[in-house]
């Protein structure tokens, strides 16, 4: 078995053709999702990238692995304590340990690692390979190093590659060399200049007028011209469908590229392919713009295209977690998934045809905000815990059928299905509890330790650029909210 992991990050499913998407951002993706099984229901329980990555390596809820920030202590694996072995369980219980184990040679071309402080993600491979530029890299640089190990190794019969491509992740930094492939292309239709004026009037990090952090970002506005610092106007709400949708396409170019690659080695054939990515982006949804700092639709959900031997193609609509995909690899390798794992396989269901999956989600943020979401029927609730400087209502209702975009928050209107989320988060927080990292929920802890690692100690200067910029009335909310 030979298995090749194309990790994007920041991918959205929304802006791939094969997820609907009109723009011509993935005729390489297009291309294997048409002879493979494409998932519209695959969420990443912790997000963003430090969560969803830990969360996909232990097999582990970020309440259990004790990963849900970039900083802090809540953004270092939970350690086994006077429990542990020669070996520890993140060595033994690791998704590619366990990969390891049914013979594979694992193998992972990322810096991640070198990015997050994230060593424990070497866990289980036998082959690391940093790029060296701290997720900076383009595709074309992460392409040579697999596809060096490829020319190498490819022929050989039993290996997982992981190939990790940055190009989406902000700032938007597509090479001068792809022009402007979308020019004559209509931007997603649902952001106006009624609703970018709305947010103009809004406030927190990466908001409509703050759209690379607190402030304006004048190194990112003198290098990266793709990268819009504030949405001043429907020009720069273009600029910025624009720059994600060539990142897009520039890490689709790879994924072509590696294709081209498997056939030259004569393996193609016979390689099992999956494509996903650590967490999306929300590219005005909630006010917030370049970023994924929500537990909401757009963030935690992910593409998760499979083109496995003997399994056939379709849609898969079912909803699942990540760590429930990953499960499945095991459980199709003949591997026992570890009874520590959150993950629960399905390859018997895909074996069969059906299509069966988990009636409802709990996911996760903790990097930006503090933040579970409930994804159940057409609904997507959230709870915040703490809103990064967003005012945030505690409880926001979506209804995604009608409302794909989170524009309307229907939890007053509808509190019987708000109520209904919130009932499904707490028997879930009350079943995670017992094994929870380190004794205490680890949002909790995060709130205790300063709030969110992005938003610690950025209040006092906020505060004096909102009523610096007209919106006292914003910055004497905000005082009184997180006094």
């Amino acid at each position: 078995m030979r298995l090749l992991y194309i990790d994007i990050d920041t991918l959205r499913c929304d802006h791939l053709g094969c997820y609907g998407y009109p723009r011509a951002t993935s005729p390489n993706i297009d291309r294997i999702a048409a002879d493979a099984m494409v998932f519209e229901g695959v969420y990443a329980s912790d997000v963003p990238c430090l969560p969803s990555r830990t969360a996909l390596l232990t097999g582990r809820f970020g309440i259990h692995n004790g990963v849900v920030n970039h900083g802090g202590t809540d953004a270092d694996p939970a350690i086994d304590g006077a429990e542990r072995g020669f070996f520890s369980r993140l060595h033994l219980d690791s998704f590619p340990n366990r990969l390891r184990e049914t013979g594979l040679r694992t193998v992972t071309v990322s810096s991640f690692a070198h990015r997050h402080s994230a060593f424990h993600w070497h866990a289980g491979f036998d082959e690391a390979y940093n790029v060296g530029k701290w997720g900076m890299e383009s595709a074309e640089e992460v392409y040579a190093v697999a596809a060096d190990w490829l020319t190498r190794r490819g022929r050989s019969d039993d290996w997982f590659l992981h190939v990790h491509l940055w190009d989406p992740h902000a700032p938007y930094r597509a090479a001068a060399s792809y022009g402007e492939p979308f020019k004559d292309s209509p931007a997603p239709p649902w952001l106006t200049e009624e609703v970018r004026a709305r947010h103009w009037q809004g406030c927190g990090p990466h908001s409509a007028r703050e759209g690379r952090g607190f402030r304006p970002n004048e190194y990112d506005r003198a290098h990266y011209p793709r990268q819009p610092q504030e949405m001043i106007d429907m020009a720069a709400v273009r600029r910025m469908f624009d720059g994600y949708d060539v990142g897009v396409l520039a890490a689709d170019r790879c994924v072509g590229r590696l294709l081209e690659l498997l056939g030259e080695l004569g393996v193609a054939d016979d390689t099992a392919i999956m494509i996903s990515a650590d967490h999306g982006e929300t590219l005005g949804e909630l006010n917030i713009y370049c970023d994924h700092q929500t537990a909401d639709e757009h963030t935690t959900h992910v593409p998760l295209i499979l083109r496995w031997p003997g399994l056939g193609a379709g849609r898969r609509r079912a909803l699942h977690y990540q760590i429930d995909v990953s499960a499945t690899v095991l459980e199709l390798l003949g591997q026992e998934v570890p009874p520590s794992w959150d993950g629960r396989p399905f390859a018997a269901g895909l074996r069969a045809g059906e299509d069966a999956g988990r009636d409802h989600l709990i996911v996760s943020q903790g990097a930006w905000t503090c933040q579970r979401g409930v994804r159940f029927d057409h609904w997507m609730m959230i709870n915040t815990m703490h809103g990064g400087y967003h005012l945030f209502d505690d409880v926001m209702l979506f209804d995604l059928r009608s409302d794909p975009f989170e524009q309307r928050n229907l939890a007053a209107v509808r509190p019987d299905i708000a109520a209904q989320g919130l009932a499904l988060l707490s028997r879930w927080h009350a079943a995670m509890m017992p094994n929870a990292a380190r004794g205490r929920d680890p949002l909790e802890n995060v709130i205790s330790e300063g709030g969110p690692f992005h938003v610690r100690g950025e209040l006092p200067a906020y505060l004096e650029r909102l009523r610096a910029t007209g919106r006292g009335e914003l910055a004497e909310a905000l005082a009184e909210k997180y006094r």
